[in-house]
């Protein structure tokens, strides 16, 4: 049974329960696996050696998540080919797919953690009473250690984007 962490993170004022142990910088990266599309995993594995950044949202159809993608897909292009940014939600991986190409989220890459909510366990952003994913960001180096975290504790609010770019950029 995952760990219940309470306290951590709420939706408009109402306090909401994260399933999974908190990440912490320091930590090696948790494996995991979401889907890129039916069939179609990625891990942690597949993005040995780049530096990573995991954009975790709600959903690609509410305005925040819909903000917090398209600034990290602009921000994509100032980082380099040695970065990986991968948005994670509970979207189906149809949802994400008609969401890139609709809004020409073309830097950045998608995966649905919908089947077994593997991501959302790993970095303990799993939220119990909805089955999404909390907002959150998290930079981890070439070598898997967590360089940067953020639990964004209003998840109808945007995260801080600037220390994460900022870790991201320290991470080479």
């Amino acid at each position: 049974m995952a760990e219940e962490r309470t306290g951590v993170v709420t939706l408009k004022g109402n306090p909401l329960t994260l399933m999974g142990s908190e990440v912490k910088v320091g930590d090696k990266a948790p494996d995991f696996s979401a889907l890129k599309g039916l069939g179609a995993p990625i891990t942690l594995e597949d993005l040995k050696g780049k530096v990573k950044v995991f954009n975790v949202i709600l959903s690609v159809d509410t305005p925040v998540c819909d903000a917090q993608t398209k600034r990290f897909n602009e921000e994509a292009a100032n980082l380099g080919d040695d970065v990986e940014i991968l948005t994670l939600s509970m979207d189906l991986p149809f949802a994400l797919g008609r969401y890139c190409a609709a809004e020409g989220i073309d830097k950045v890459k998608t995966a649905s953690d919908y089947k077994d909510a593997s991501f959302g366990e790993a970095y303990g952003v799993l939220i119990k009473e909805h089955r999404l994913l909390a907002r959150a960001l998290f930079v981890v180096d070439k070598d898997d250690i967590v360089r940067h975290v953020e639990y964004v504790s209003e998840v109808a609010t945007e995260p801080n984007y600037e220390p994460a770019i900022a870790a991201v950029k320290e991470s080479f």
